[in-house]
């Protein structure tokens, strides 16, 4: 019996708020968590966020709130973005939880009371004395600097002298490097293997768990006056989100007994494919089996940056391609595992190309096609087709390739999979000439290519769901199958769906966008109140104006503008992000989980830096405003006249 697999991302720092590159290592999780479930296998996912240490607690002091206060905030940002990506994680994990707290405290404790292969105390005291750089929040050495200063973040590291407690790394480098060596703990790609091994020989040394001078972490047991260093305590999220402290039998079916993923970005090769493993080996827990480091990318050529204005919100990808058309265009960039370049200026011809025409305008031609002339109903098998053995065959090894892509940590491939069968089913499509057999009565021959159209299409809709969950899922609906045929046995089969069922016309699955100077000639112009500082605009000034129905699912203050609140709306299945000058009457909880109405159709505005995709409409009469609530059963995405 297959090993359930366990699948985890690195939980991200709530230093900053999400933007794609957190989003996509995130989707990449959950298209492999997704594919390995459609193969039969259990699989648990876990992402989260990292919440501790200094520049969390000098971030919030700058903001005059309280650390707790900071994460919660930024905490809910990233759960808002993974529910508008349609990230289908098992569990989120947060570090300030009680829950990681004592798991946090559990490792360290198992540590503290084992020794050494040779017999030393694995955890010991002693002062550390070096080079500190809070914005890595970690000790640098004199050959780490560049004229002096952290190469990262190009500040004079802080001279500090403190007590410690350490762990004895070094008596298990020898089992890391065996284990590496012997495959029992996988790295890839290949080149990120061999640089962890290098590190190793060059006989690091042991590092420090604890901080004396930092407030804001999970003080250890055995020392209350110390907190556990933000890398020890990060590293525990693995374990603390299955059980490690408080579920054995889900610790143990997940870590003990299954298959463990890590998915990671390069920058933290060191912490988790030398120190973790080490860690654990002292916990007397086993080791991960897999870990895959991805590479750095950069946006239309340019490192991504928020000075540039290029670090994409995820929110603003989903207001304009969707949930599904986002995860698309993020992971078909380049090959994962190196470094690369997201063509961010290319969104909308690769959107337009790949899925309003290749994919969507297919579903669209069979099904008009079959309602035209057959009354919509699924048609008998028919012989003699020219091309049919070819696609046919082609179809069937489609969901398997794809899969051996993702076993081999190749998504893209794996996606390719799946347009390349679109692709081929647009060229049978085209070459037998289903509307000529049409208008010449040959309703046989026109059933049989459609048929093989509409089981090619099935196909497509396991291959591409795991990227495309949404659009994939309501293409199963249209063509009449349910979720007990989501799988890669059935991909298998050419012939699955169910003739005499009926059709009818769909909905476009992946509308064509616009390009920008199109766009911008079709949106109503804003007045130039739409300029102010407060995001009220006035508008009696506009023309045809397109009022919808939104559902606030996230919201907060804008830095440095007392009046404004930034909300993430969700518009039928659409994210958008909003500016409203509301703050001064409501706070950011009292929206969350209102339905408002918004004009849907402006050109997208920046308010104090800040992009807006949409207006929310509100009521003022002297000093009271009010925002404009909908009631009763209508559901976002509504139109309101």
């Amino acid at each position: 019996m297959a090993k359930p697999i366990y699948i985890t991302t690195p939980i991200y720092y709530v230093n900053a708020q999400p933007h794609i590159g957190h989003a996509y290592t995130t989707i990449a999780a959950d298209l492999m968590a997704r594919w390995h479930k459609l193969a039969g296998r259990d699989v648990f996912f876990l992402t989260g966020t990292d919440e501790h240490g200094n520049k969390i607690a000098e971030a919030a002091a700058a903001q005059k709130i309280s650390p707790q206060e900071l994460t919660d905030r930024v905490a809910m940002q990233f759960e808002a973005a993974w529910r508008a990506l349609d990230i289908d994680h098992d569990y989120f994990i947060r570090t300030t939880s009680e829950r990681h707290a004592q798991a946090v405290r559990k490792i360290l404790d198992a540590m503290r009371n084992a020794r050494t292969p040779d017999g030393q105390e694995v955890i010991y005291s002693g002062y550390y004395e070096g080079l500190y750089c809070t914005g890595c929040e970690k000790f640098l050495t004199e050959k780490d600097l560049v004229d002096g200063k952290c190469p990262d973040h190009g500040t004079v590291p802080e001279a500090l002298k403190e007590k410690n407690y350490f762990f004895r790394l070094s008596a298990y480098l020898p089992q890391v490097k065996e284990a590496i060596l012997s495959g029992r703990v996988q790295i890839l790609p290949e080149e990120k293997r061999n640089e962890v091994l290098g590190l190793i020989d060059q006989e690091l040394t042991d590092f420090s768990l604890s901080r004396e001078r930092v407030s804001w972490g999970i003080p250890l047991s055995f020392d209350p006056s110390q907190v556990a260093y933000v890398w020890i305590d990060a590293l525990s999220n693995y374990i603390s989100g299955i059980g490690y402290a408080d579920d054995e039998t889900h610790f143990r079916k997940w870590w003990t007994d299954g298959h463990v993923i890590h998915l990671l970005g390069k920058e933290i090769l060191k912490f988790h494919c030398i120190w973790w493993p080490a860690m654990l080996l002292a916990a007397g827990e086993r080791m991960p089996d897999e870990m895959f480091l991805h590479g750095w990318f950069t946006v239309d050529g340019q490192k991504m940056s928020k000075s540039l204005g290029n670090a994409i919100d995820p929110h603003d990808m989903v207001g304009q391609f969707g949930a599904d058309g986002t995860r698309y265009l993020l992971m078909t960039q380049y090959p994962f595992g190196i470094d690369g370049d997201i063509q961010a200026s290319r969104f909308v011809t690769q959107y337009n190309a790949d899925l309003a025409n290749d994919l969507g305008n297919l579903v669209s031609r069979v099904i008009k096609l079959l309602a035209a002339n057959l009354e919509g109903v699924i048609p008998a098998v028919a012989k003699g087709i020219d091309g049919q053995a070819e696609l046919q065959a082609q179809a069937v090894k489609t969901a398997d390739s794809a899969y051996e892509h993702i076993i081999g940590y190749r998504p893209q491939a794996a996606i390719a999979e799946g347009i390349a069968l679109v692709r081929a089913t647009n060229r049978f499509f085209n070459d037998t000439t289903p509307w000529k057999s049409a208008k010449a009565g040959e309703m046989e021959r026109l059933g049989g290519i459609l048929r093989v159209c509409l089981e090619a299409l099935r196909i497509v809709s396991i291959t591409l769901y795991p990227i495309l969950p949404s659009k994939m899922t309501a293409l199963r609906t249209m063509l009449g199958c349910d979720d007990s045929t989501l799988t890669l046995e059935h991909a298998r089969a050419f012939w699955g769906l169910q003739e005499g069922t009926v059709l009818t016309v769909p909905e476009p699955l992946f509308p064509r966008l616009e390009t920008k100077r199109k766009a911008e000639e079709a949106a109503p112009k804003a007045s130039p109140e739409s300029s102010e500082s407060d995001g009220l605009i006035d508008i009696s000034h506009f023309g045809k104006v397109q009022l919808r129905v939104a559902e606030v699912v996230a919201a907060e203050s804008v830095p440095k503008a007392d009046k404004l609140l930034r909300l993430q709306v969700a518009l039928g299945s659409e994210q958008r992000q909003i500016v409203a000058g509301i703050a001064q009457h409501y706070s950011p909880d009292d929206l969350i989980g209102k339905r408002v109405v918004i004009v849907a159709n402006l050109k997208p505005a920046t308010i104090r830096g800040v992009e807006s995709h949409g207006m929310l409409l509100a009521a003022k009469a002297g000093k009271r405003l009010v925002v404009v609530t909908v009631d009763g059963d209508l559901d976002s995405g509504a139109s309101v006249s």
